[in-house]
């Protein structure tokens, strides 16, 4: 699955981005826990590592929400997206928009290492792509379920165990 990561000029700390292979990797993986291991070829999503003006504005046009916040989805529209694209070529899942400040904040708060939830947000965000969502408690454990199980294949650990430093 081909994964497009973008890193803004503006992005601060972006010397401590692990590869971008390892974005693709999580991608997948969330995406592997919801679909056949055959369609993934066929799903491309880009991945943009911003800052917290760019997140916020972006928070405050598309949610009503004036502030930064960690990971952004932005769903590709597939029947204008099906007419862009050949046949043989992968389909736009949609964009992820990161603010590395508030990923690292969060990550420090919650004793999680910088990697760890990175990719806990990369899934996240990736299966909002794909219409999952945590707006009733059934629609959360069935997300969380699916996170923890994509996060495990890549040897992390449950990042809402209290144990992984998750508030309780």
């Amino acid at each position: 699955m081909p994964v497009e990561l973008q890193v803004a000029d503006a992005a601060p700390d972006a010397d401590r981005l692990p590869a971008p292979t390892l974005f693709e990797r999580w991608a997948e993986a969330a995406l592997l826990q919801v679909n056949r291991a055959e369609a993934i070829a066929e799903q491309t999503i880009c991945i943009r590592v911003t800052d917290n003006d760019e997140s916020q504005a972006l928070n405050r046009e598309y949610r009503q929400q004036d502030k930064p916040t960690n990971v952004l989805s932005f769903p590709a529209e597939l029947p204008e997206a099906l007419a862009l694209v050949s046949a043989d070529e992968p389909l736009p899942l949609g964009d992820l928009v990161l603010s590395l400040p508030v990923v690292m904040a969060e990550a420090a708060a919650q004793g999680k290492s910088l990697h760890n939830h990175l990719a806990h947000l990369v899934m996240h965000g990736t299966l909002h792509l794909l219409g999952y969502d945590h707006e009733s408690d059934d629609d959360a454990e069935l997300m969380e379920s699916i996170e923890i199980a994509a996060l495990a294949e890549c040897g992390i650990d449950n990042p809402y165990s209290s144990e992984a430093g998750a508030p309780s």
